[in-house]
């Protein structure tokens, strides 16, 4: 399965966004939102499935969902920091 093939969702119950592969969570970015704005606090992979590039999947398809939401984003968790600031398609969703 290549890295494009894998689903970003967001389980709005638990709060979090989930990359979905093989019918299970492979990673997942825990997040709150308030008016319009989201803290991305934690971002993990499952153990076994690190070194595949899911967490970078994750944290696009989380972005671009947000876009299209019209959301603004508070990058607290360090990943989805780090993968902002060497994405700068991504600069206009943080929350200022």
């Amino acid at each position: 399965m290549k890295v494009s093939d894998y689903v970003v969702r967001d389980n709005a119950g638990e709060q979090r966004f989930e990359l979905i592969t093989d019918g299970v969570v492979g990673a997942f970015a825990v997040y709150r939102a308030h008016d319009g704005v989201v803290r991305i606090l934690h971002t993990e992979t499952a153990h076994e499935l690190r070194g595949r590039g899911l967490a970078g999947e994750l944290a696009r398809q989380t972005l671009d969902q947000l876009r299209e939401r019209g959301d603004r984003v508070v990058p607290s968790c360090p990943f989805f920091a780090k993968y902002i600031g060497e994405h700068p398609e991504y600069q206009d969703l943080i929350a200022r």
